[in-house]
């Protein structure tokens, strides 16, 4: 079992309602939650399914150097980057009209 917290931005309710039946909603779109490895695949089949135009991150705690790992879906500025073994945010530039 490792901590968990997803974030989610502009998703479809339904997306909303399945990962509160894993992880607690402390927030409007921040769920956090102790949760297993396999529950945490059954949580990103259902982001992959359901996430739809909008953006969700997903961290969880993990044995490595940072103590973490993430993984994101949709368009967001924040892209996350492997770093010799460390996992970092890349910010992407704004588009000029």
């Amino acid at each position: 079992m490792t901590i968990a917290v997803v974030v989610t931005e502009n998703v479809p309710h339904k997306l909303n309602g399945r990962l509160s039946l894993w992880l607690l909603e402390v927030r409007a779109g921040v769920f956090v939650g102790n949760i297993s490895a396999l529950v945490r695949e059954m949580i990103i089949y259902q982001i992959d399914n359901l996430c739809g135009d909008g953006n969700v991150v997903l961290v969880w705690g993990k044995n490595n150097e940072s103590g973490f790992d993430l993984k994101t879906w949709g368009q967001n500025r924040r892209i996350p980057i492997d770093f010799d073994g460390l996992k970092l945010v890349q910010f992407m530039p704004t588009e000029k009209s």
